[in-house]
């Protein structure tokens, strides 16, 4: 069980200016509870992500990283626990691309802005019929203040959903900086067994914010260890919508980087 962790306080938890968020139920493992997770992305946000080291990355992992090889512009997530969609093969990756492209139906973009992610067991197939039912049903409920509902449908083994949001001061503008998290067990470093999602309302450049989820990464989940196990769909992605009033952060040089690395 957790220790010395708690849920979350909704008065603590701050949305995030370009961000929408919805979940739902699709049975896709345990019956009556929110097992999908959509989110919707501002156009003109920029999206970087670090994902397994494990050789046997998971499909959805194999996706996200074709997709964020190939487009700079990321326009929704998709996220399902209970079943993993690892070590399925071919299939899998057809039903991870499947997920992209119904997601990409519903918000009108292409299916390469879509990234999706898995979390639950492995060596199932998805039931991608419930799963597509889930995503729709997720969809029509979008909303800027389901960071703690998104945070619960994405736990597999965790106790306590894990979300945790600050405002901060960069200068004289005010950015805000939520994240959520899953994994329990399964966790060591090289990225633990986890999914993160950490958004802010910022800009940071393009060619920046591939360095900083890394840095991000390096200084927080690759320094956890609890039974030196890893993955294969480990993920963590740093979202920045531009959304806010202050200035890009477009370099390390910038005066106020380093208060926003803290941060995150």
């Amino acid at each position: 069980m957790a220790v010395n962790l708690f849920p979350p306080e909704p008065s603590e938890i701050y949305s995030v200016p370009g961000v929408v968020l919805g979940v739902a139920a699709a049975n896709i493992r345990k019956p009556n509870r929110n097992d999908v997770l959509v989110v919707e992305l501002a156009l003109g946000s920029r999206v970087a992500g670090v994902f397994t080291s494990n050789r046997f990355a998971a499909a959805p992992v194999q996706v996200c990283r074709a997709h964020l090889a190939e487009t700079n512009n990321i326009r929704a997530l998709v996220v399902n626990t209970g079943i993993a969609n690892a070590g399925t093969g071919e299939q899998g990756l057809q039903d991870a691309q499947e997920t992209c492209r119904k997601v990409a139906d519903i918000f009108d973009c292409s299916p390469m802005q879509v990234l999706p992610f898995s979390t639950g067991v492995i060596m199932e197939p998805l039931p991608m019929n419930r799963l597509l039912k889930g995503v729709e049903e997720a969809a029509k409920h979008l909303s800027r203040t389901n960071w703690i509902a998104a945070a619960e449908a994405i736990m597999t083994t965790d106790t306590v959903p894990k979300c945790v949001s600050q405002r901060v001061m960069l200068d004289d503008d005010e950015i805000t900086i939520t994240g959520i998290s899953k994994g329990s067990g399964m966790i060591e470093p090289h990225m633990a067994t986890m999914l993160g999602f950490i958004a802010t309302d910022v800009a940071i450049g393009q060619d920046l914010i591939g360095k900083v989820v890394k840095m991000v990464a390096d200084a927080s989940y690759n320094r956890i260890t609890v039974d030196g196990d890893t993955s294969t769909n480990d993920s963590f992605v740093l979202i920045s919508t531009g959304c806010s009033n202050a200035r890009p952060i477009e370099s390390m040089d910038d005066p106020r980087f380093d208060d926003l690395l803290d941060s995150l």
